[in-house]
């Protein structure tokens, strides 16, 4: 018997051993794995607590291995310090880029306020100070790495844009630091509270731009040129 080797059958054997041409699957770069385990650690922290919050449970709600969060962060307290820096370094950035491009400080300002007030107000960050005072006691260096890497920088970047505004003779002050701590408290510390002792929830981003605005117009009038 003769066996007949048709254009289709070996048109189907070519096409049945071809490769299939799989692309390998996206590896994740160290700077986007760290960015999805400080939003795990962030949500890990002011559900649980500090003490409560084990690194194998922030690998977990971050989907990676705890091999790799340890090869990335080495412990809890420097996940915890990690963790405000980066949220801090963003802010601070924005902060920075968002610069008074007009002769209309008192919109700037506001802008300002704004930025800070979505950092403030927020209400993670609400609850990771109620996690804070309230591990305080057992874990005082959580709140010594809060003050300096989030509060402190906080005040330090609006005083920071305040003094460009001086330099540009737009405002008159005689303390910017000193002036920052008032503006940043006039903006948070009342709607901050009530969210804390759970009276209110965390206002809205309407609520955090009506409050800026009235306490940028407010201030304008006792410092501007």
């Amino acid at each position: 018997m003769t066996i007949v080797k048709t254009n289709d059958s070996e048109s189907s054997v070519g096409a049945a051993e071809a490769p299939r041409g799989r692309g390998r699957p996206r590896l994740r770069s160290d700077e986007e794995t760290r960015a999805i385990i400080f939003e795990a650690a962030r949500a890990e922290f002011a559900h649980s607590g500090y003490a409560a919050t084990s690194m194998e449970s922030v690998a977990r709600r971050a989907g990676v291995s705890t091999r790799t969060l340890y090869r990335l962060v080495p412990n809890k307290a420097a996940l915890f310090e990690a963790m405000i820096t980066e949220r801090i370094d963003r802010f601070v950035s924005i902060v920075n880029l968002r610069g008074c491009r007009s002769d209309d400080v008192e919109a700037a300002l506001t802008e300002a306020l704004v930025i800070c007030g979505d950092l403030l107000l927020d209400g993670e960050v609400i609850a990771m100070q109620r996690v804070i005072l309230g591990d305080n006691d057992k874990f005082p260096e959580i709140a010594e790495t809060f003050y300096h890497k989030a509060i402190r920088r906080t005040e330090d970047a609006l005083a920071d844009w305040l003094r460009r505004q001086q330099k540009r003779g737009l405002i008159a002050l005689d303390d910017a630091q000193a002036a920052s701590g008032m503006l940043l408290g006039m903006l948070a510390f009342q709607p901050q509270r009530a969210v804390m002792f759970g009276h209110k929830e965390p206002p809205s981003k309407q609520e955090v731009e009506l409050r800026a605005k009235a306490c940028a117009a407010l201030f304008m009038r006792g410092c501007r040129r």
